[in-house]
Order: structure tokens, then C-alpha cells, then sequence
């Protein structure tokens, strides 16, 4: 048995300058990489997606972690056209050490899809003579019920037969992911579509997918006929390559309805993570979480300590003054200082920010090395779906509707300086800034 985490890459190309919030402390790569979702900006810039820290760890080692608590796995192998460099090579390092489980990443000369690069891999993925796999999105949070998956593989179908995780989504927002017409009796897949046009159905596609070997037929066959159709176009269109293949469009679709394809519906937590304020959300369902699997994580209220409120994570290095108030949903990073009559709640403070005396910070990423001063506000609008309908989902919103800038939470880029006494809502403010007065509802460049 062997796990795929799928963490993608760069799409436009390298950012400009040092990424000083990892670099001076961490010693990443004088340039860092953009993630592929410009929504994740700037916090992008200094870290790539996958190691962005969601409820006090890495986005990635909570997909770790759940593939190696399955019985008999062999190897995790990440997977995307990041760059190797020193951040992804230690993480990589201290997860092996931590979770007893070979770990590697094996890099993509280019965006292949979610097929293309297991396909490219696959002598990589079958050696050691894998009986199955697990592929694993990276951008994706959830309870990741990995073994309840192996034995609904065992009693549906057989060995050249597959399996995706499936949850339910409301009738408006399924048409966003890829939705799932499948037998009620057997769980078999039927028909399926990527972000239809009209309602297909409630059952979304999870990104979360149990294959055997058998699946490299399938997904050569769609390479032969890429290469076929590639032959025939003019030299033009050559810049496209046939190794682009995605699972969902061209390989789930052609084999709905041949009785290879299975869904297994988790009622567990799931969410995607395709914007900062998705982190948040998913931060404050992983820190749920924590209380049956992790509750050494969780901050307790002690004397002398501060105020925790619901779900809380501080680093062990983390300075909090004794009057500050903490939570709900709040993850306090390496060596962060906050000072007294501090208010925090559903936000994320990454390493080295300081917030001093009397600040107040909701929703809101506060990035690395940041500082917060005196009696500040810093405030953005939550993104939550909506909490009385059980199957919403976080929406993918725009980044601007109507030519202005769609509220949504505040986010400061790595060593920006807020001065003290101001409000800073519903704004992104790019890296190595120093305000000197009030933002609303802006972007400061």
C-alpha cells in the first residue's frame, strides 16, 4: 500500500524578491515560489501552499499523518513542479523521523494534471509491487477516513476496480466540484461530471481516490489518444503535451458506468483550501478535530496563563501575556509575541509576529515577522458557509465583484508594520509594508 499526495506548483512563475519572512529565520530559498491559487497571495510568497501552517502544522502533514496511520503503507510519495529547495527537503526530513514512513518527492518537469503526474511516475508508484494506492489532493482538509475506504474496496467491486471519496454538498454549490450519479444499492458510479452547467447531483468528488494498478490502463489509454490527436493537429498547437491528463475530466467520466468506479460517502468534515480565508475555516475544523486526536495540541486555561476560548493552538515558543485573550479558532505560531489586553479570535498569527498591547485582530492571517501596534484594530469578514445549512460548502469567492474588492478576511503579508491606533479591515496588504494610517476594503501594494 502506498499514498500520492498531489501538491501542484508554481503557475506563475517566481515571485520578485526575497522571501524574507521564511528566509532570515529559516533559511528557504532567496526566491520563493507563487502558489498556483492567486487567492493564496501574499501569503504564497513565502512558503509553497502545500507547508503553509493550518491549525499549527504544515497544510500536508495532516494528509501525512492519516496515510500513516493506515495499516501496511509502505511509502508517501508528494508530488508536483515546485522546485525542490530547503524548506520542502526539511519538512520532508522531519516527517519521516516523526511518522515512521518513507517519504519523497518526486518533481514534475511541468503541470501534468492530476493524471499526468501519476502516470509519468508510475514505475515510481508500483515498485515494491503496490497491491493499491491512495492519490491525495493537497488542497483539500478532511477527517481523511482512509481505512473506512480499504474496506468498502473490499467488499464492492474487486481488484481492477476503484474507489473516490464522496460528501454531500446543497443543490447551488455542487456545481462547482465534480458531482456524482452513482447506484444506490451498489455505491457504483454512474455518471460523472465536472462542474456541470445544470444539477447533476448532491454528491461531490472529495479528491480523495483508492486506485489499483489497473488504473494505468485507463489513464494510458487517454494518453495514446492525446498522442493520436497530437499527431494530427498542425505544429502550431505542438506546445501542448499529450502527458496532460486529468483524472476527473478524462478518465472518471470514460469510466462512470463501466462497474470499475465506486463512491464511498463520508459524512465526516471535508473542505477545500483554495483561499487564506478557507485556512481559516479549515483550521477551525482540524483544531475540532484535535480534541479526540490531538488534545496535547490544544491550549488549556491555566493560572497565570492567558484566556482560551474554544479551539486554541499556541507554539510552545509562542510569548502570551497573562491578559490576553485567545479564540475561538486561533493558531499562534512560532515565537510570536502577544502583549497584554491582546483580543485574538478565528484568526492565524504565523511565526515571529509581534501584537502589541490592547490590539484586537479578527479574522484575519497576521503574516510572518509582522508587528501589530498599540491599540490597533485589524479585522477582516469571515467566508464561512453558512452554518445553518449542514451541507454548505466554503465558496470560491472572486476576489472583486462589481470592481471592488469582495470583503472577506484581512490578510497581512510577512513583515508588514501596522502603526498604532488604526483600523485595518477587510484588506490584503502585500509583504515588507509600513502603513501609516487606516485601510478599508483594499488591496496595499
Amino acid at each position: 500500500l502506498k499514498a500520492v499526495i498531489l501538491i501542484g506548483g508554481p503557475q506563475k512563475g517566481k515571485c520578485a524578491g526575497p522571501a524574507r519572512g521564511v528566509s532570515r529565520r529559516r533559511s528557504a530559498p532567496p526566491t520563493a515560489l507563487c502558489s498556483t491559487g492567486t487567492r493564496f497571495r501574499p501569503l504564497s510568497f513565502e512558503v509553497p501552499k502545500p507547508l503553509f501552517p493550518v491549525a499549527g502544522v504544515p497544510m500536508v502533514q495532516h494528509h501525512i499523518e492519516a496515510c500513516a496511520k493506515v495499516p501496511g503503507m509502505k511509502e508517501i510519495l508528494l508530488m508536483g513542479f515546485y522546485q525542490p529547495n530547503e524548506a520542502l527537503s526539511r519538512f520532508l526530513v522531519s516527517a519521516q523521523q516523526e511518522f515512521k514512513v518513507p517519504i519523497r518527492y518526486l518533481q514534475e518537469y511541468a503541470a501534468l494534471g492530476t493524471g499526468g503526474g501519476i502516470y509519468h511516475f508510475r514505475d515510481q508508484i508500483l515498485s515494491g509491487g503496490a497491491e493499491a494506492f491512495f492519490v491525495l489532493n493537497a488542497d483539500v482538509c478532511s477527517e481523511f477516513p482512509l481505512q473506512e475506504m480499504l474496506e468498502f474496496h473490499q467488499q464492492h467491486g474487486d481488484m481492477h476496480s476503484f474507489v473516490i471519496l464522496g460528501t454531500t454538498a446543497n443543490r447551488t454549490q455542487a456545481l462547482n466540484y465534480g458531482c456524482i450519479v452513482a447506484n444506490a444499492g451498489t455505491q457504483e458510479v454512474q455518471h460523472y461530471v465536472e462542474k456541470p452547467s445544470t444539477f447533476v447531483s448532491e454528491i461531490i468528488n472529495c479528491g480523495i481516490y483508492l486506485f489499483t494498478p489497473a488504473i494505468f490502463q485507463h489513464i494510458g489509454e487517454v494518453f495514446q489518444r492525446n498522442q493520436q490527436e497530437l499527431a494530427l493537429e498542425e505544429s502550431s498547437n505542438g506546445w501542448q503535451r499529450a502527458e496532460v491528463i486529468r483524472l476527473e475530466q478524462d478518465v472518471f467520466t470514460a469510466l462512470a458506468g463501466s462497474g470499475k468506479l465506486y463512491v464511498y460517502k463520508t459524512d465526516g468534515f471535508w473542505s477545500q483550501i483554495k483561499s487564506a480565508g478557507s485556512a481559516i475555516y479549515a483550521s477551525r475544523l482540524y483544531l475540532n478535530q484535535y480534541s479526540k486526536s490531538h488534545p496535547e495540541r490544544l491550549a488549556q486555561n491555566k493560572p497565570g496563563g492567558p484566556v482560551i476560548r474554544g479551539n486554541v493552538y499556541i507554539h510552545p515558543t509562542a510569548s502570551i501575556d497573562s491578559t490576553a485573550v485567545l479564540g475561538p479558532n486561533v493558531s499562534i505560531g512560532e515565537g510570536v509575541t502577544v502583549g497584554a489586553g491582546v483580543r485574538v479570535r478565528e484568526s492565524i498569527v504565523l511565526h515571529g509576529a509581534s501584537l502589541h498591547d490592547h490590539t484586537c485582530v479578527l479574522n484575519t492571517i497576521v503574516g510572518w515577522d509582522s508587528t501589530i501596534g498599540r491599540w490597533a484594530r485589524v479585522e477582516g469578514t469571515p467566508s464561512d458557509p453558512n452554518p445553518n445549512d449542514p451541507y454548505a460548502k466554503i465558496d470560491s469567492e472572486t476576489l472583486f465583484r462589481d470592481g471592488r474588492l469582495t470583503p472577506s478576511i484581512t490578510i497581512l503579508g510577512c513583515s508588514v508594520t501596522i502603526p498604532a491606533e488604526v483600523v485595518i479591515l477587510n484588506s490584503i496588504v502585500l509583504p515588507h509594508k509600513e502603513l501609516s494610517r487606516s485601510y478599508k476594503n483594499q488591496i496595499i501594494l
